[in-house]
């Protein structure tokens, strides 16, 4: 028997193997860490060189995986008690020189993959053998206390007993007080970056999950009614997203969210449920669409209303310099027309009195209009070496050009190349 629950264990090693890469040192526990840095798996030699130089300067620094997020953390201390951490954590960034330390909160159940292992009362486990086995702690119960040091093997647990114990222990941690039903209270949408736990600007969109149809589309980080999609099941769609960023949505029902027994990314605070979306930044690969940067008509001057697109996408530029990027430019059709550019003053937000009228091919205007987007990054810092241009004129468009939705067919696509 014990031969065979090993085999299950080694079983269980390579299956995860052919899956997600096996994370390096322990997994965190609950509790509440002060946490430096983050690093995903692959850069563990980089995590490792940080956590030996935090240590050479005289600090105390581990580092630990959680598995819900899929990235390590180093961290400098950890608490029981939320309190406590925070007042630590300020004291951190105020003394300690780390003016970016946060606070991650590891709830019961998220730091670690449960595993569940079976053997028989007899079976006994040496601590001091060579061979891979498993050790799993008793639970402590009020019948039968166990000692925090002593590992023992799990025994074999009555029928129902693995589906309750679990279930009872979650709702007496995570229960609100007093919380309305989801779909009756106010909710903020939270938008982070997980690296840094720093908050980020952007928007929500609500879809009706029935029939696919937008309800609306809110900023992020204002507390509002949640809003009902009044079909059928009750099932809604939150997309979070900010240019820069990789779209996060989740999904579920409002009629089965129990206040008792919320999801990991939803909590009840001060009088509000918040909903957190942690968005990783753009990679290798990704395409991401410029829908909020405007142009006027016949022309690659952009419309005053663009800037803060820009600025969102000069901050990505500027969040990693080995960031090189391809802007591709669409236009609504393939006919030639007016073309009109920008004049000596070189005002990127303004049709002024020395601009330059011609004409072309619609192709060559959604080359104009890449290029004036490369022209306003550089002239805010960004090298032109990192950034190529596309055109396509209109041989990509999304939809009809005489639909109600060509307006869209304009536009000036993102793409990462390199990181």
């Amino acid at each position: 028997m014990k031969g065979y629950a090993l085999a299950l264990v080694v079983f269980g090693a390579a299956f995860m193997s052919f899956t997600d890469p096996a994370p390096k040192g322990e997994y965190l526990q609950k509790g509440h860490y002060i946490v430096v840095a983050a690093y995903r798996i692959g850069q563990e030699k980089y995590m490792e060189n940080y956590v030996a130089q935090l240590n050479n300067a005289g600090h105390h620094s581990k580092y630990g995986y959680d598995a819900g997020r899929k990235f390590y953390y180093i961290y400098l201390d950890y608490y029981a008690d939320f309190d406590e951490s925070i007042a630590e954590m300020l004291k951190t960034r105020k003394e300690g020189g780390f003016d970016r330390a946060w606070v991650r909160v590891m709830k019961e159940g998220y730091g670690a993959p449960s595993v569940t292992i079976e053997k028989t009362p007899d079976t006994k486990v040496n601590p001091d053998s060579n061979a891979s086995a498993l050790l799993v702690t008793e639970p402590k119960t009020a019948t039968e206390p166990v000692k925090k040091e002593e590992p023992v093997v799990a025994k074999q647990p009555e029928s129902e007993k693995p589906k309750e114990e679990p279930k009872e222990e979650k709702a007496k941690q995570e229960k609100p007080k007093g919380a309305p039903s989801l779909k009756e209270a106010n909710v903020l949408f939270y938008l982070y970056n997980p690296t840094n736990s720093q908050p980020i600007d952007g928007e929500v969109e609500l879809v009706d999950s029935d029939v696919s149809r937008l309800i609306k589309k809110v900023k992020a980080h204002e507390v509002m009614p949640m809003v009902d999609p009044k079909n059928k099941s009750g099932k809604i769609t939150l997309i979070g997203s900010s240019f820069g960023f990789r779209k996060v949505q989740h999904d579920f029902n409002l009629n089965e969210i129990s206040p008792e027994d919320l999801p990991e990314h939803i909590e009840w605070k001060d009088d509000k449920y918040i909903i957190h979306f942690d968005l990783a930044r753009l990679h290798r690969g990704d395409i991401e669409t410029l829908y909020n940067v405007y142009f006027y008509n016949d022309a690659a001057i952009m419309l005053p209303e663009s800037k803060y697109e820009l600025n969102r996408l000069l901050d990505f530029m500027n969040s990693n310099e080995r960031y090189k990027i391809v802007l591709h430019g669409h236009t609504n059709g393939n006919a030639r027309g007016k073309i009109i550019t920008m004049g000596p003053s070189k005002n990127f937000f303004a049709l002024t009195n020395d601009v330059v009228d011609g004409s072309g091919s619609a192709k060559e205007l959604s080359q104009a209009r890449a290029q004036v987007i490369k022209d306003w990054l550089q002239a805010n810092g960004i090298a032109g070496a990192r950034i190529n241009i596309k055109a396509w004129g209109g041989s990509r468009m999304l939809h009809d050009k005489n639909s109600n939705n060509a307006r869209r067919n304009v536009r000036v696509e993102v793409e990462v190349i390199e990181e």
